[in-house]
């Protein structure tokens, strides 16, 4: 396990553009999809990193996991068959600052991943990402009907401490759905 530290004013603004790698393997359970590493996550180099952002207490409301993960734990999802990716690799401050055709072509090579690695069910946490990404106007949060080959898609709000939209019960409601329908899968 790495030691959780916080990066300063000047990393994170040196962050702009950066990547991070996925956390994935083949045939997993759960793809989790965010739209973006913001410039928190890319400065220190881990998932959902930014304070505030709801994604890993909303995996342990949902009881994803059995206890509250940090980004610095993420590859620890591996071993329970979760992984983490994104539709755009360039960090932004905030996912409003890419392009509708970074998106879209963001989408093709998720597409092109998931045919790669297989996993059971891919998550989009981000409605308006799934949207342009896949030409999906009308969908809403939720299964979905169309899938990438065998794999199951499936949409779940952003959980950035931005989108004020959704509170930790709602998104604990929201991903515990996805939980109980990957575990009857």
């Amino acid at each position: 396990m790495l030691e959780p530290w916080k990066p300063t004013r000047e990393q994170i603004l040196a962050a702009e553009g950066k990547t991070i790698s996925d956390v994935i393997a083949p045939n997993l359970r759960v793809l989790f999809c965010g739209i973006n590493p913001g410039l928190y996550t890319a400065a220190v180099g881990h998932h959902f990193a930014r304070p505030g952002n709801r994604f890993w207490q909303a995996l342990h409301d949902a009881e994803f996991t059995d206890r509250l993960l940090s980004p610095f734990d993420e590859r620890e999802l591996l071993k329970s068959g979760y992984g983490i990716t994104n539709v755009a690799a360039r960090a932004t401050a905030t996912a409003d600052r890419l392009t509708k055709e970074e998106i879209i072509k963001g989408g093709a090579r998720l597409i092109a991943k998931v045919r790669r690695y297989r996993p059971r069910v891919l998550t989009i946490l981000g409605l308006g990402a799934y949207r342009t990404a896949f030409n999906q106007p009308r969908a809403i949060v939720g299964r979905q009907d169309e899938r990438i080959h065998d794999t199951i898609i499936w949409v779940l709000p952003n959980p950035s401490g931005l989108n004020a939209n959704y509170q930790r019960h709602d998104l604990a409601r929201l991903f515990g759905d996805l939980r109980v329908a990957v575990d009857g899968c």
